[in-house]
């Protein structure tokens, strides 16, 4: 199995109104780093998973409607908790869509929300 991972960071509003997040029931921001994670079986005739340009694009693209946006207010998330792991699933599910011609292509993707919590989202159907 190869992989290639490629990272960037976002920055996000939001709150989540449930006294099971205690102080982040409030409004807050928070900056997470992205990393994307890409994987393959097999590297593909140019003897990569894909190509790093276009996966740092691809990522770009993905995390665009939401840099600075306050996700209580985003269409996306309505009628949900905006959670890290919410967000997490929304930017694979964007990543997918940009490759829905290559579904041999494996797609998890991280997000480090401080230096001791992460969570991950391995979009499923995927090698």
């Amino acid at each position: 199995m190869y992989s290639l991972t490629v990272n960037d960071h976002v920055m996000i509003a939001h709150s989540l109104p449930d006294e099971f997040f205690g102080p982040a029931q409030g409004m807050h921001g928070a900056t997470l780093t992205v990393e994307a994670t890409f994987s393959r079986a097999e590297l593909d005739e140019h003897a990569v998973v894909l190509d790093i340009g276009q996966a740092m694009d691809f990522l770009d693209q993905a995390l665009t409607p939401l840099r600075y946006a306050n996700l209580d207010e985003h269409p996306d998330f309505a009628g949900t908790l905006s959670t890290t792991e919410a967000t997490a699933q929304y930017i694979g599910q964007k990543l997918a869509d940009s490759l829905s011609d290559r579904p041999d292509v494996g797609i998890t993707v991280t997000l480090t929300e401080n230096p001791r919590a992460k969570v991950a989202y391995t979009v499923p159907g995927r090698p």
